[in-house]
């Protein structure tokens, strides 16, 4: 693991401790009790727990840092120039069926800007780290986004509208376009380990709509610092603002945006 600042060592130290619990929740995932929150949108114990113990560690070493989460909404803090931004488990219905392929996400924004991230799998006990300014790492691995160049030898992620949600035809068009292009499109079922797979050069780009700041605002930063393009279907950097996120290396980035953008027209 590489030199820690304060702030990464308490949100590692939280993660840790939540990912324990989360851990045996997901060996005896079919004991959980589950709500419904919406059309194919699980909320299960397991995610309000991880989220209640994230908020008590952080306030514990930050106590007046506020919070945006994602089962809680937002938490005013009397330091109104940082703000956690979490999601307690992205990844809720690969977690519900079983499949090991979710995350602890939290990011620590500072006057706006998001300045330390973390991304957890703690089945894989992967643990994806970020500080702006010094680099992305997994676990104690220097990250950087892939340098491949040609939209042919590349394979991207995606995130793909389910029931109740997105613009399936809009999207088809997108899926279409990209997989005519490059080597092959994968769908994990969640954001912040895609932004991560970028950061570590596992999948070339990904690209998503419909997006919570929870869900991107940590990996942001992992794909930025591992020297990769972040940015919003128009080119700019309201991901947040307008829910949607395309990233990759400088050389597959335009040519990925210009297959969304031109499939958005259609």
């Amino acid at each position: 693991m590489p030199y820690l600042s304060p702030v990464q060592n308490v949100m590692v130290s939280a993660a840790r401790k939540a990912g324990r619990r989360l851990s045996r929740d997901f060996n005896e995932v079919e004991n959980l009790q589950i709500s419904m929150k919406g059309p194919a949108d699980f909320v299960t114990n397991a995610d309000h727990r991880t989220e209640q113990m994230l908020i008590e560690e952080l306030q514990r070493a930050r106590p007046g840092y506020g919070f945006l989460v994602e089962e809680s909404g937002v938490i005013e803090g009397p330091d109104k120039t940082h703000r956690w931004i979490i999601d307690p488990l992205d990844g809720t219905t690969n977690f519900l069926h079983g499949i090991p392929q979710f995350a602890i996400s939290i990011a620590l924004e500072r006057d706006g800007q998001i300045v330390s991230a973390l991304v957890f799998n703690p089945v894989s006990n992967e643990l994806f780290l970020a500080e702006k300014g010094h680099g992305a790492y997994l676990n104690d691995k220097r990250l950087r986004v892939a340098n491949r160049k040609k939209m042919n030898e590349s394979l991207f992620a995606t995130g793909i509208p389910f029931l109740g949600r997105g613009d399936h035809d809009h999207y088809i068009r997108e899926l279409s376009a990209v997989m005519g292009t490059t080597s092959g499109v994968r769908r994990f079922g969640a954001a912040s380990l895609d932004l991560a797979f970028t950061a570590a050069g596992r999948v070339d780009g990904f690209w998503e709509h419909g997006l919570s700041p929870w869900d991107v605002a940590a990996g942001i930063l992992l794909v930025r610092e591992a020297g990769g393009v972040v940015t919003d279907f128009g080119g700019g950097t309201d991901m947040i603002g307008r829910r949607e996120i395309v990233c990759a290396n400088e050389a597959l980035h335009p040519q990925l945006l210009k297959l969304i953008r031109e499939a958005g027209k259609a």
